[in-house]
């Protein structure tokens, strides 16, 4: 497979003639004649000077500083040169308030050089987590092969990484592992397309399509810039209704229709820009969660989306999704985006895997990790909302519900047996446990109410952009407000309606 160089790649991603490299010539560090023959060497082979060349150029008109790798020069190793010359893009970045795009390719520590160049990966990470702290995109694109101290450092830290097709991607190299163990690396284990079926790779792409996917990451972090929106005139009618009419077990019947629409309907049809983040089913296997940067008419966010198409009866939400989920919220608050959670969930995993993963500590950390978030929240009650898998991405500074969201403890059946001990009252419960979007507009909890004309499962593409038009406008509404009180109100609503629900019930 033909791989392009640092300077094929650069010339794929990049506006023509926008590129303004940053570097110095380099001072070799103090060595021995041979390592001097060495440099000499790898600088008439491939044309190069280090193993490194930064600087910034535009990408679709957006100025964004570059980091790249050059394998050929002497297998792309990390010494002090090199090193300097990541710190100083990074932190030339940082002040600068630019995007960084990393595309590293590496063996790792430069052998020459020793202990002083494997410390260098202490200042690399220092100067990665400086621009991160400062809420700039940081972006990664690993290429064949990226292993060792560059991988464990600057190459896994990206808000966002994608990999290239078929890269050799792992911590310690096969040749190195084979002489330390007699015995060859297992196969596949340390390719770009396993990470991201293991949800350690955003998306693998090829490098003509890397341009086009960093236009798109960038498009959704870059604050204020219009979007267009997918809503019109006619999907406001019937807006904020609150249905008293429709009995709970209609709406539990509605919500489970495998025809209803989902999280990624309303990506599809609501959101002006998405791209799909680890963790999302993406690569083919079944998950229950989808996460996603996304756009929402002039907002953006962190979208995290409980995904009933991608997860089956026999795979319900467990720990391993609770985990990614707060990996989304990381992310959010790295960036400084509000945080979207939809729900729509038959309940978290009930089994002897979940319990030994910590599925009741995952349930808690995403209590306490949401209502905690420095950034704005929403919550979109959008279909089923069972159990503890549900009301670990409830807490929100705004709550919206469809007209046939739902909450309960447990699946209606199962309180059913623990009343009845006969599941066939489920019905008798749903009435019971006020559990519709209408009861929990009145108890304080649900903000705004998206229509159903009469059901979702009719209109998929209407009701989809009407759940994005709520989105978008409930997270104008609460960014707007500072951070300090917006945590207080936060706080002060759970209480609120922890005292509503003593009244009313």
């Amino acid at each position: 497979m033909s791989r392009p160089d640092a300077k094929e790649l650069l010339n794929l991603v990049v506006d023509a003639g926008s590129w303004q490299c940053w570097d110095q010539s380099p001072l070799d560090p103090p060595a021995g004649p041979e390592y001097h023959q060495e440099l000499a060497r790898a600088r008439e082979l491939t044309g190069c000077d280090e193993a490194i060349a930064t600087g910034a150029a535009t990408i679709a008109g957006r100025p964004v500083v570059l980091i790249l790798g050059e394998f050929s020069f002497l297998g792309g190793s990390i010494g002090m040169v090199a090193a300097d010359r990541v710190v100083s893009a990074l932190r030339r970045a940082t002040a600068e308030r630019l995007p960084v795009v990393a595309l590293p390719t590496s063996g790792g520590t430069r052998m020459q050089e020793g202990t002083g160049a494997f410390l260098q990966m202490l200042r690399i990470t220092s100067a990665v987590n400086a621009h991160r702290a400062a809420q700039l995109p940081y972006l990664v694109y690993l290429r064949h092969p990226t292993t060792g101290g560059v991988l464990a450092s600057w190459g896994s830290l990206g808000h966002v990484t994608a990999a290239e097709p078929g890269a050799l991607i792992g911590f310690l190299g096969p040749r190195v592992y084979q002489a330390l163990h007699g015995e060859t690396f297992e196969p596949g284990v340390q390719v770009a397309e396993n990470l991201h079926r293991r949800g350690l790779v955003d998306a693998v792409l090829a490098p003509d399509e890397l341009r086009a996917y960093v236009v798109r990451v960038l498009s959704i972090l870059a604050p204020g810039e219009a979007m267009p929106r997918r809503l019109v005139a006619a999907d406001l009618e019937g807006w904020g209704m609150t249905p008293e009419d429709d009995s709970a077990w209609a709406s539990v019947s509605a919500s489970r229709s495998p025809s209803r629409p989902g999280v990624r309907e309303v990506l599809e049809h609501a959101a002006s820009e998405a791209v799909l983040l680890s963790g999302t089913g993406a690569a083919g296997t079944f998950s229950g969660l989808v996460m996603a940067l996304a756009r929402f008419g002039d907002v953006s966010c962190v979208l995290i989306g409980q995904d009933r198409a991608g997860a089956p009866e026999a795979e319900p939400l467990g720990p391993a999704e609770l985990r990614e989920a707060r990996r989304g919220m990381r992310l959010a608050a790295a960036l400084g985006l509000p945080v979207v959670t939809l729900i729509d969930t038959g309940g978290a995993a009930l089994s002897p895997e979940a319990e030994s993963g910590g599925l009741a500590r995952e349930i808690a950390q995403c209590l306490s990790d949401l209502i905690d978030l420095d950034v704005p929240t929403v919550s979109v009650l959008l279909g089923q909302g069972t159990g503890g898998a549900a009301i670990a991405f409830l807490p929100a500074d705004a709550v919206i519900a469809a007209r046939h969201g739902w909450l309960s403890p447990l699946p209606l059946e199962g309180a059913s047996v623990i009343l009845f001990h006969d599941a066939s009252r489920a019905p008798e419960m749903a009435d019971r446990q006020n559990i519709r979007a209408a009861d929990l507009a009145r108890f304080g909890l649900v903000d705004r109410i998206v229509p159903e004309m009469p059901d979702a499962a009719d209109e998929p593409e209407r009701f989809a952009v009407r759940v994005g038009a709520a989105i978008e406008a409930e997270v104008r509404r609460v960014s707007a407000q500072d951070s300090v009180g917006r945590h207080r109100r936060r706080v002060q609503r759970f209480d609120r309606l922890g005292a509503n629900l003593v009244m009313q019930t």
